[in-house]
């Protein structure tokens, strides 16, 4: 096995000359550097994890914690985090913190504190009072995504805007009789949490009320997932005096809206226009308009910001709220004359 000492041999350097040039850890000419790599990739000699820990204090690797990491969202910015810790040949840990399980205890009280990278990525998360002084107490930085938190830096989506911008796309449509489907289930899966989902909802209602038809502004509650949709927009949907379009809080919950209206007969975009927020891999499929954003892109936003929060400790806290952009596909379509005159059902309730 080829080690530190063979590679100073084949460069032509000393053995602590060879270090500094492939840690990084000391002033080494650009020319030696170059030198001393290219003996090392002849050799296929790495330096190991543990040695430039060791020289340069710092882990080279990154904590990254997420409620799930089987739905949607939380894969696509995991994989842009992945691939741009490894363009900087950085190492990842993942902690899966499921909400209200013990292993997420663990994870806070911990692991976290054990100090075992440089910097960590927060995903989603609104952490509890003693969960966020934990974070601010680690001593690394920290990046969030989605969850904002007051002197952390945030990448995040301008929720409020999409929903506006969603709900704007159907009034230019024609539509007075829009609901807002979907968040503000106290159970089941969350997308991003419910700051996300309040978030969407306000920038619905003050679409709403922009234009002005607040009073007509309807909210009908169900979980942040494709099923839950279904079986909400069944409800609203056998109604006589259905909606005329929806405004789904997320993607999943807009297919599931649209897998209701053709089961029930009801044709999208004729009779019932659905838009969503995200632009979800199952969008194109379905044909649905919605609000586009970007999580492999905020993934890899986080691990450059958190990377420039290690070039300079004192760097102050950066917040990045991107702004979706509206995809028109087809559920969405002018109003229907004949459903335009419907009068609004009471029992949907008032947001």
């Amino acid at each position: 096995m080829m080690g530190i000492a063979d590679v100073a041999r084949l460069a032509g350097v000393s053995k602590s000359t060879a270090s500094r040039a492939l840690t990084g850890a000391g002033y080494v000419s650009a020319a030696t550097r170059e030198r001393v790599q290219r003996a090392a990739a002849e050799l296929g000699y790495v330096a190991s994890t543990s040695a430039v820990s060791l020289v340069t204090g710092r882990t080279r690797n990154v904590g990254v914690v997420m409620p799930c990491v089987n739905r949607w969202f939380f894969a696509e910015v995991l994989e842009g985090i992945q691939d741009s810790l490894l363009e900087e040949g950085l190492n990842l840990t993942l902690y899966d913190a499921q909400p209200g399980t013990p292993g997420r205890r663990r994870i806070f009280e911990e692991f976290l504190s054990r100090k075992q990278f440089d910097g960590l990525i927060a995903v989603g998360l609104e952490p509890e009072d003693a969960e966020l002084a934990r974070l601010r107490r680690i001593g690394t930085p920290v990046v969030s995504i989605v969850g904002g938190a007051e002197g952390l830096s945030v990448i995040a989506l301008d929720d409020d805007h999409a929903a506006r911008r969603a709900t704007d796309h159907l009034i230019a449509l024609g539509h007075r009789r829009i609901l807002f489907l979907g968040g503000g289930a106290p159970d089941g899966p969350k997308v991003a949490g419910s700051d996300v989902e309040r978030a969407r909802r306000e920038g619905y209602r003050g679409a709403m009320a922009d234009a002005g038809m607040g009073d007509l502004a309807q909210h009908v509650v169900s979980s942040l997932s494709l099923p839950s949709g279904y079986a909400a927009a069944v409800d609203v949907l056998g109604s006589r005096d259905r909606p005329t379009a929806i405004v789904g809080v997320c993607d999943e919950v807009a297919i599931g809206a649209i897998i209701a209206a053709r089961r029930l007969g009801i044709q999208v975009p004729n009779d019932l226009s659905v838009v969503g927020i995200d632009d979800h891999e199952y969008a194109e499929m379905f044909a649905l308009t919605t609000l586009r954003q970007a999580p492999r892109e905020q993934g890899a936003a986080a691990v450059r910001t958190l990377l420039d929060h290690l070039a300079d400790p004192e760097r102050p806290p950066t917040v990045i709220r991107a702004q979706a952009r509206l995809v028109v596909r087809n559920s969405t379509g002018p109003v229907n004359p004949r459903r335009s005159a419907a009068v609004a059902d009471a029992s949907l309730g008032r947001l």
